[in-house]
This record gives structure tokens, C-alpha cells and sequence, in this order.
């Protein structure tokens, strides 16, 4: 499919034509550019791979708060180390993704 970007925004538009209007900012389809192939792809593969991040995210976010519960729940000093360590572990991982993300989207690879 053709994938279309805003000239003024950056929004990417899949279709056969450019939008009348930039849904994000309101620009005229003149400001669109259709991408390349090579360009399009990229899209295609960057979509994918941030959907993958967003989902590491996610899951980083759901064992924070596992390791809190275990913290606070506090049964043995043992299992309050292993959710300490475990609650560090994801808050790197998080970080890691989100750092990716922000690269991603400073070279344009968001799409």
C-alpha cells in the first residue's frame, strides 16, 4: 500500500492517494509527499518493532506492579529481595524501550 507523509506534520497516510487534508494538522494533500518503496517499508518495519516495544512496555509496567504487591505483601525477607531485584530489572527494561522509542521517532522511524 502507498504511504503518504505530511510535509508540515510528519503524519504518514496509507492509501492509494494523499488525504484532502491532513487529519493530524489540517494541511492540504499538496503538502503530502508519497514515500518510496524503500521508505514505505521502513514504515511498515518500524510500526512493528514499536508495537513490540510498546507491548515490552506494557509488560514491564504490569511486573512493577506484581513486584510492589510482593513487596508490600512482604511474607519473608527472601521473597522481598527477589521483588526488589525483579522491580529493578523492570523499571531497566521500560527505560530501555522507551529510549529505543524516542530514537526511533528522532529519525523518523515512527510512522
Amino acid at each position: 500500500m502507498k504511504k503518504w507523509k505530511c510535509g508540515v506534520c510528519g503524519f504518514i497516510h496509507d492509501g492509494d492517494n494523499a488525504p484532502e487534508k491532513c487529519p493530524k494538522c489540517g494541511a492540504p494533500k499538496e503538502k503530502f509527499v508519497l514515500l518510496d518503496e524503500a521508505a514505505a517499508k521502513l514504515v511498515e518495519r518500524s510500526r512493528h518493532t514499536n508495537t513490540l516495544h510498546t507491548r515490552a512496555i506494557t509488560l514491564a509496567r504490569d511486573l512493577e506492579a506484581v513486584c510492589k504487591e510482593g513487596i508490600k505483601d512482604n511474607l519473608d525477607p527472601a521473597c522481598v529481595d527477589v521483588f526488589n531485584k525483579s522491580l529493578a530489572h523492570a523499571y531497566e527494561m521500560m527505560k530501555l524501550s522507551m529510549t529505543e522509542i524516542q530514537g526511533h521517532m528522532n529519525k523518523g522511524k515512527w510512522g
